[in-house]
């Protein structure tokens, strides 16, 4: 007996998916467009926008807000928030656990402990090393420090040429640890001027973007959100265990080296320009999978999308809700996480031996 047409496709929900990626590429523009708009400044973006067209001069005052200050931060924050929410896909994809996150193999902690150090110990440097990056060191120390937290790991669960993925997660709560106790001695040796700059980067912010910045984050960024797609249908694979993948003809080993260059580098790049914002890498890809399921090849392009247009929006919240002051974007992304985070516990609490 023949099956009614589309009845073997009844589970497909591909086309939900590429629904949901043009709502939210829509999404995406109009929340760029409106924090391009939305300031404690009161500049419109619509005047601008028509005296530019006009090819009228600009005010200074409209130039500087506008394209120096509210671009560059608006950029930022995309780059920031797809970095954060696809590197959540991969690491739940690779761990094939719902709770991973990059945080979860030290780059988060590798990064800090290098900020944390560059803000306590920055001003022992010699001033010919000091000089040439001025503004930078915090940024460049804190991508040093993710890599080498990375090269660790990945030295420490591989063996014969073979990654565990049980031994990567044990090793990366060490080194989390670890570098934690590290920054913690730093705290401890840090004056009060220091201490204020150190609570404000580890709680995130997009207040320091800038031109140079995104430059400098963006290529490595971009690279790595544009390799991970042709990893999607290797994740699919590894969702039926590496036994199975590997009988289907995946590479696993070359696509667990690259997962996690693509995740350090992604993430890295994005905690030294941010400084630490949480919940992006986890909420993101779990709210899309139920939406549009787990297949990647549509998670991992929906997860940069929303997690830009998510980031960017908690932007706007953070600079706008206690105008002319700021909040640190990671206490906005924390109040909408940390809910969210408890109910993926308690709905995923069986599967946990709860």
């Amino acid at each position: 007996m023949r099956s009614a047409p589309g009845a073997r496709l009844a589970g497909d929900r591909s086309a939900r998916a590429r629904l949901v990626l043009a709502g939210l590429a829509v999404l995406l523009c109009a929340v760029a467009v409106v924090s391009l708009t939305v300031g404690a400044t009161g500049t419109a973006l619509w005047p601008v926008l028509k005296a530019l067209v006009a090819g009228e001069p600009l005010a200074a005052r409209d130039r500087i807000v506008l394209l120096d200050i509210r671009l560059p931060r608006m950029a930022m924050g995309l780059l920031v928030g797809g970095a954060l929410a696809v590197s959540g896909a991969v690491m739940q994809g690779l761990f094939r656990n719902p709770l991973a996150d990059p945080g979860l193999v030290g780059v988060s902690a590798g990064a800090g402990l290098g900020a944390v150090g560059t803000i306590v110990l920055g001003g022992l440097l010699p001033a010919w090393i000091a000089a040439p990056f001025a503004g930078y060191l915090v940024p460049i120390a804190a991508f040093a420090g993710a890599w080498i937290t990375t090269l660790l790991l990945y030295r420490v669960s591989t063996h014969h040429g073979r990654t565990s993925v049980a031994v990567m997660l044990l090793a990366g709560i060490a080194l989390q640890a670890l570098a934690g106790a590290l920054s913690g001695i730093l705290v401890y040796m840090a004056n009060d001027a220091q201490l204020r700059d150190l609570t404000f980067w580890n709680l995130g912010s997009l207040a320091g973007a800038t031109w140079n910045k995104v430059l400098a984050a963006g290529p490595i960024i971009l690279l790595a959100l544009c390799v991970v797609p042709f990893l999607s249908r290797a994740l699919n694979a590894l969702a039926l265990g590496e036994a199975a993948a590997s009988h289907m003809g995946v590479p696993v080993q070359r696509m667990k080296n690259i997962s996690i260059l693509c995740v350090a580098a992604a993430a890295g790049a994005a905690v030294a320009v941010s400084g630490g914002i949480g919940f992006v890498g986890i909420v993101v890809p779990h709210l899309l999978r139920l939406a549009i399921g787990p297949d990647h090849r549509f998670l991992l392009p929906a997860s940069a999308l929303l997690g830009g247009a998510l980031l960017i929006a908690a932007d706007m919240i953070a600079r706008t809700v206690v105008a002319p002051a700021e909040l640190p974007i990671g206490i906005v992304t924390a109040v909408l996480g940390g809910p969210f985070f408890l109910w993926i516990l308690l709905r995923n609490r069986a599967a946990l031996g709860g």
